[in-house]
């Protein structure tokens, strides 16, 4: 970080054991690597594919996280949900309804500088929750208050959902993207107002399998349309996400860089 900018590194979904491993493996690496000031992490399929324990949350800290976000499967595992009443740097999405556990978004600080974190879930092919956009334009609204450096996680199905809420809060925050599909896009830019957006982070586990998923299972499920339960795959993992510059006065995005570690 210089003294006027900030590099934020925002991980796509860490899957299962793989994922885990390589963010203990790679993650300090990642980080000089790419130089980032604060660490952003997707990381509700974490376990076993389906939701976070408390020993992934403590894992994922010691290797470097600063605030974990999350979406549909963040209530997989009930031992979280203290954490995520404890705990700031655990986010569940927004939209869920009041009263729900947990928190939609936080703020935290690195060297004086204040980061806000706001974590969201589509509704298209998803469950029908409240309105991300609304919900989102109220946060917002709010956080400017205190920073202008924020970066949203929006977990979502559809594409155009998400390029629509980026164009919506464009000028607003310093970044959106996208998470839950698993395959990394190259669609990263700056928008016309400054907002960074990547339509999906991608994944940190297996990358050359079915959306970080045993294949025979996933094809299986097709040809029967059975619901059948997806198993993480084993092998060498992968850290994918992006790396966001931002100017620390204004709140704008300077740079978007993708990667594959």
């Amino acid at each position: 970080m210089t003294k006027n900018t900030l590099r934020v590194m925002m991980i796509g979904d860490v899957s299962g054991q793989c994922g885990m491993g390589a963010l203990f493996l790679g993650l300090s690496s990642a980080i000089r690597e790419y130089k980032a000031d604060f660490v952003i992490c997707n990381g509700e399929n974490a376990a076993g594919g389906f939701g976070i324990t408390l020993d992934d949350y403590t894992r994922m800290k010691e290797a470097g996280v600063d605030v974990i976000t999350s979406g549909n499967h963040i209530w997989q595992k009930d031992e979280i949900f203290s954490v995520m009443e404890r705990n700031d740097d655990i986010l569940r999405p927004l939209n869920y309804p009041d009263p729900s556990i947990g928190k939609g978004a936080t703020v935290k600080s690195v060297s004086g500088i204040e980061i806000a974190v706001i974590n969201l879930q589509g509704r298209v092919d998803m469950m029908s929750i409240d309105d991300p956009f609304r919900k989102a334009e109220s946060m917002v609204r709010n956080l400017r208050k205190r920073t202008p450096l924020i970066f949203v996680d929006f977990h979502a199905e559809s594409s155009e959902e998400k390029e629509a809420l980026a164009f919506s809060l464009d000028g607003t925050v310093t970044a959106v993207v996208g998470t839950h599909t698993h395959v990394q896009t190259r669609d990263e830019k700056i928008l016309p107002k400054g907002t960074a957006y990547i339509t999906d982070l991608g994944l940190t586990g297996v990358l050359d399998m079915v959306i970080g998923s045993d294949p025979s299972k996933s094809i299986e499920r097709q040809l029967t349309q059975l619901p059948i339960r997806s198993e993480v795959a084993e092998g060498k993992g992968r850290i994918q996400g992006v790396v966001v510059e931002a100017d620390c006065t204004t709140g704008k995005a300077l740079k978007i860089e993708r990667f594959t570690f």
